[in-house]
């Protein structure tokens, strides 16, 4: 499985803008892949979830790395 800096580079690099690291870890809980607890989690919900305009491309990373 690809790191959180592999997927933003590849993701800066194909589509021109860096996600955040919790853009990535909510894309990955919407398509089931496993998702470990950030030390700095403040509750259950997300403060920042990934725009929806964004989120094709992390998809598109997670498909190169064939992460799904």
């Amino acid at each position: 499985m690809a790191t959180y800096d592999e997927v933003s580079d590849y993701v800066k690099r194909q589509f021109g803008f860096a996600p955040k690291t919790c853009w990535i870890a909510h894309v990955k809980e919407l398509n089931g892949l496993p998702v470990g607890r950030a030390w700095n989690r403040a509750g259950r919900g997300r403060i920042v979830p990934c725009p929806e305009d964004k989120r094709p491309a992390i998809e598109r990373a997670f498909h190169h790395f064939r992460m799904i």
